[in-house]
């Protein structure tokens, strides 16, 4: 087949190799740099959560403290019937 004479059904079941084979060379590709990447980082030591603030189901000094809008929070103003759950996330710009 060639040219003009090519039909279309040709042409697409040639398209499809041609993305199969990309697509195979890409995945191993990823595969092979994630393996590297991992194989390169060191070992994290493990932390002690322990001595990371307050654990559960330990009491909290009272506090107030500033969101981000301004407004100011207590332990008391947080808390409900059956306590409350402190979740403290570090933003990615700070």
């Amino acid at each position: 087949m060639s040219g003009a004479n090519a039909s279309p059904i040709g042409r697409s079941g040639q398209m499809m190799k041609v993305f199969k084979n990309i697509w195979i060379v890409l995945f191993v590709a990823g595969a092979l740099a994630a393996q590297s990447s991992t194989s390169t980082q060191t070992a994290r030591p493990k932390i002690d959560v322990s001595k990371l603030g307050p654990q559960v189901g330990e009491r909290v000094p009272d506090f107030s403290l500033n969101d981000q809008n301004g407004k100011n929070w207590t332990l008391q103003s947080i808390m409900g019937p059956k306590g409350a759950m402190l979740v403290f996330v570090r933003s990615a710009d700070w």
